[in-house]
């Protein structure tokens, strides 16, 4: 099958390329009974920040100008927490911080900031996009805000009341409006756990984890302690349910509304967990002596809007958009990341794509997504990323795309290309 016009393009590598040297996460663990459970976000962003630093032994901290953090939940946006983080594990004064909320699609906004900052020179070394997320202890108001001015409530336009729409239901709407029934979507969510299980088992998510070294308090389902507070060490996703079956799915009541579809099993799961990503531009790997470490580059993202009540369709706006960008097709695309935050969503997306074959193919979350591994919302992102690019150099493909929707009715993607 020939290759489409802007492909050679996208391989070819300049100077200029934005390239990436690591890609690291923490364990995605489940909110309330998960192994993180217990862990600060800004615990967990310190804990890949520094395995950044170890995994680049190479380059000087004092070459990481800036760091962007995706964070959505967290108290004041996270942004002193998450420099006191930085500097806690030995980043320099001189390296500034930032935090950036784009709700579902936080940290690979980060990634898109940071190299726009190396292209335009406002970055001059390095840049690092990250992503933390405590959802056990910030998702209390289920990410709705508590103080909002009354008027939006009650305000004549419907898009902006929908704004405020639990995520549960613009997946019953997308399911109701395009025809993704609840078996379909039950199948899917065995076949992300499928999948991830398998993985794990495989080892493939070894390269791209970093242990975590925390602390974890055993409770009773009244949260009530039981035992003593133990250091433990969390080195594996532990959403992941090997056992999962059609059958037992099929059991689960309707999560949303009485006679919906959408599920705790078809669903994202509520998450803990942190990731970071290296970037500079390929000149100045050059001049480092670095360009042995580079896994490949990013090339460029986009968001585009739609109606909040169906944010789920966001990938199937997003993703042609960005591949009309950059002159490219899907067949041009090896792997895809589409994030799972519902299995309505993820079935849509992939048939209004054209991709439906790709996921039987395994192309399409070959590891599983989001319905098994979970969904910490700001670092979704940089999770993805990093999956992506360690999947990629495990299989030789070199195009690849991550892809989300993200709540008020958004859809984010990035390209990416892997050496």
């Amino acid at each position: 099958m020939a290759s489409s016009k802007g492909l050679s393009a996208l391989l070819a590598k300049a100077p200029s390329d934005i390239v990436i040297l690591s890609s690291l996460r923490t364990p995605i663990c489940r909110s309330y009974r998960g192994q993180l459970k217990d862990a600060y976000p800004e615990e967990l962003l310190s804990v890949v920040l520094r395995a950044t630093l170890d995994a680049n032994p190479n380059l000087s901290p004092e070459l990481i100008e800036d760091v962007a953090v995706g964070v959505v939940l967290s108290e004041l946006g996270g942004s002193k927490a998450a420099r006191m983080a930085m500097n806690h594990v030995g980043f320099p004064n001189s390296t500034s911080l930032y935090t950036v909320n784009r709700a579902c699609s936080s940290s690979l906004q980060s990634v898109a900031l940071v190299a726009s900052q190396l292209r335009t020179g406002m970055i001059q070394g390095a840049g690092i996009a990250a992503g933390m997320e405590s959802m056990t202890r910030n998702y209390a108001s289920r990410a709705i805000p508590v103080d909002l001015w009354p008027a939006l409530k009650e305000s004549e336009n419907k898009h902006a009341r929908d704004c405020i729409m639990p995520m549960g239901l613009t997946s019953e709407n997308v399911a109701e409006r395009y025809g993704v029934g609840r078996k379909e979507q039950d199948e899917f969510a065995v076949e992300s756990h499928r999948r991830a299980a398998l993985a794990q088992e495989k080892g493939y998510f070894d390269q791209e984890i970093v242990t975590v070294k925390t602390r974890f308090q055993e409770v009773d389902k009244q949260g009530n302690k039981v035992g003593e507070e133990k250091q433990i060490e969390v080195s594996k996703d532990d959403g992941i349910r090997s056992s999962a079956t059609l059958e037992g799915l099929a059991k689960l009541k309707p999560a949303f509304k009485p006679d919906g579809a959408s599920t705790a099993g078809n669903s994202s799961q509520v998450s803990d967990g942190a990731a970071a990503t290296l970037l500079m531009r390929r000149s100045t790997a050059t001049e480092l002596g670095l360009t042995s470490s580079i896994l490949g580059k990013f090339v460029g993202a986009t968001t585009v809007g739609c109606k909040p009540d169906e944010m789920g369709i966001g990938p199937a706006l997003a993703i042609p958009k960005l591949l009309n960008q950059f002159g490219i097709e899907n067949k041009d695309v090896d792997r895809w990341e589409l994030n799972e935050a519902f299995a309505s969503q993820a079935i849509y997306c992939a048939r209004e794509l054209g991709i439906e074959r790709d996921w039987e193919q395994g192309k399409v979350n070959p590891d599983g997504g989001a319905i098994a591994l979970g969904h910490p919302l700001g670092a979704t992102g940089a999770r993805m990323t990093s999956t992506l690019m360690h999947g990629l150099g495990r299989t030789g493909g070199e195009v690849g795309v991550v892809s989300m929707c993200v709540g008020t009715g958004m859809g984010m993607a990035g390209l990416f290309v892997r050496e």
